[in-house]
């Protein structure tokens, strides 16, 4: 079974109500001693952006959580979010930004990450067992072999719950899921809160850091 979407997703409501929708990308992520579950962790008061020319990926699986962090100021804040996860994935051309506000360094200093830019294989972003926390999302987008609207504790075709979400209660583990044996997403524009990764290789990593406002999108 094939499915091809184009779009955007924006979580607006809790988690375990999650709607269907496709929101499966990549960024630049933590390598985690374990590497079978994605972390848990205090997410910081800034969302970031990524752009990839391409991702194909293995062992797709997609449920609802709830990111807990705080805001710039200190305060506790909480973020729905959609939570993509990949067995492996390879990502081309990928670029991560992060704007800092910074009054005095005219208003904000911005971090730009690049890697992957290749054809080959080999030289492409690589990824095993990836969890993205996603806020939003545009791509065009081609599953296989694809379920929706499975239990989220049933969905076995990716890396699996993280059990400390299911545990914490930020994730329903009977609420909705979808997942798909691969998937592959061209043109990839997202917004994320988190990202983890068992391993996460990134050939002709590039960061800059420079005054001003500079985004990947």
């Amino acid at each position: 079974m094939e499915s091809q979407v184009r779009g955007g997703t924006r979580w607006k409501r809790f988690a375990v109500v999650m709607v269907p929708s496709v929101a499966a990308t990549a960024a630049i992520g933590v390598a985690l001693a374990q590497g079978a579950l994605a972390a848990s962790f205090s997410v910081s008061g800034q969302s970031f952006k990524v752009t990839a020319q391409s991702l194909e990926g293995t062992g797709f699986e997609q449920y609802g959580a709830i990111d807990s962090g705080y805001t710039l100021t200190g305060d506790k804040a909480d973020h729905p979010v959609a939570v993509s996860a990949f067995s492996e994935a390879r990502i081309q051309k990928l670029c991560q930004s992060v704007v800092t506000p910074v009054p005095l360094f005219g208003g904000a200093v911005s971090l730009t990450l690049t890697a992957g830019d290749s054809t080959s294989k080999d030289r492409q972003v690589y990824a095993k067992n990836l969890y993205i926390d996603v806020e939003d999302l545009g791509a065009d987008a081609t599953f296989n072999n694809i379920d929706i609207g499975v239990a989220a504790k049933d969905a076995k075709k990716g890396p699996g719950l993280n059990q400390d979400e299911v545990a914490n209660k930020k994730t329903n583990p009977y609420g909705f899921a979808q997942q798909a044996e691969s998937a592959t997403l061209t043109d990839v524009k997202q917004t994320a809160w988190a990202t983890t990764a068992g391993t996460f290789k990134l050939p002709g990593l590039h960061m800059k850091l420079q005054t001003g406002k500079h985004e990947c999108y």
